[in-house]
């Protein structure tokens, strides 16, 4: 299923869409993480890199930008839940995003967390870095403000700054 969504993500980009969200749902681990990772984990690398070797191998990496990218990380440690189990509680202090194509300096490795993965330990980033790495991809000035009904001008991003190893 991860892969024909891929697969239909690159032939939509090839009709000319510019825009493309590829979704890969069922993800929210707060416990059985390891069982999950198991049976989840090797379909979704199979499928992602299908694509992105795909976008390369049809010189679509300069046009195409493929971001794998979750809304944020987990806690470090596991905790005891109320009704018995144990898990991991959201955690937006430290998260990972894959970003491949676009015409982008891949190939590295930006930041750092701590050994424990509960927080940047060097180069920390936030996610409207990412933000304003993509919007500056697409063309998009993301310093612009616009106003809203009132006449306050409304920042695309509030904050951030595109990512200049991958510029």
């Amino acid at each position: 299923d991860w892969g024909m969504r891929c697969l239909m993500a690159r032939r939509l980009v090839e009709a000319g869409v510019s825009f493309v969200t590829v979704t890969f749902n069922g993800w929210d681990d707060h416990s059985a993480v390891a069982k999950n990772m198991t049976s989840r984990g090797p379909a979704f690398d199979r499928a992602v890199s299908a694509l992105v070797e795909d976008v390369y191998a049809r010189g679509l990496d300069k046009k195409v930008a493929i971001v794998v990218w979750g809304e944020f990380g987990r806690a470090p440690r596991m905790n005891k839940k109320k009704k018995g189990g144990s898990g991991r509680d959201h955690w937006s202090r430290s998260m990972s995003a894959l970003v491949a194509g676009g015409g982008m300096k891949v190939g590295q490795v930006i930041g750092v967390n701590n050994a424990r993965g509960g927080r940047p330990k060097a180069r920390p980033l936030h996610r409207n870095d990412v933000w304003a790495t993509l919007y500056q991809h697409l063309g998009i000035d993301w310093t612009k403000s616009f106003p809203n009904n009132a006449g306050r001008p409304i920042p695309i991003l509030s904050r951030g700054k595109a990512i200049k190893e991958l510029i």
